[in-house]
């Protein structure tokens, strides 16, 4: 059978943005001004233009409905029911993103009324099926912080234990044991002690540590 004769269906990206700030978990959100679900939030994303490819196409959309561009990205499932978009036949190719959210204010640009980040476990109900695209996201997103360390992805260049500790609880949703997290972490020759400690806190000064990706990589090889 030619190419031509085959079924040809429209091709989406959407994009589960993942931040964290203020010791939570984040998820940033569009809201919606052009049809269908007018003013309602959704994640971002949006079709495939000309002969871009997949990963093109969700860094361009977004930076066109959030202003985010440059973070990290990863592709994660395919949502291909027929009746997922209320336009006709419509499939997407997903990807999570993570950021720290304290890095940046999002902005709506022409394709959303708005755009802010929402604690990501207490979502408002989301357009199309992007309420089950964002609970694969999260699983995928566990899933791979388990194999390498995407975490600090979302944390600032120089963190404490208790940053990393409650960054996991957050991803995972569930409360860690103390001692143990920090066995396990002090042995990861990745994670390096810095010279520096918290300024300006009420407690305690705190050590701070920062990721080595270099050793990382080469534990790796």
């Amino acid at each position: 059978m030619e190419l031509s004769e085959r079924s040809q269906y429209p091709i989406t990206v959407d994009c589960v943005i993942f931040g964290y700030s203020e010791n939570i978990l984040k998820v940033a959100l569009i809201k919606r001004k052009k049809p269908p679900f007018v003013g309602s939030w959704a994640i971002p994303g949006g079709f495939i233009i000309g002969d871009e490819t997949v990963e093109e196409g969700a860094s361009r959309e977004l930076k066109e409905e959030t202003g985010l561009e440059n973070i990290y990205l990863e592709q994660f499932h395919v949502f291909s029911a027929p009746k997922r978009d209320p336009r006709g036949r419509v499939i997407t190719v997903a990807f999570f993103a993570l950021i720290s959210s304290e890095k940046v204010n999002l902005v709506a640009t022409e394709d959303a009324e708005s755009a802010c980040w929402y604690p990501a476990y207490e979502l408002p109900d989301l357009a199309f099926d992007h309420n089950e695209i964002y609970v694969k996201a999260l699983e995928a997103l566990r899933i791979a912080n388990k194999i390498r360390p995407l975490a600090f992805e979302l944390l600032p260049e120089k963190f404490t234990l208790t940053m990393l500790q409650n960054l996991d609880e957050q991803i995972f949703n569930a409360k860690i044991d103390k001692r143990n997290f920090r066995k396990k972490v002090l042995k990861m020759d990745f994670i390096e002690e810095t010279k520096n400690i918290t300024k300006g806190e009420k407690h305690r000064p705190a050590k701070l540590y920062k990721f080595n990706k270099e050793t990382f990589l080469k534990s790796e090889r």
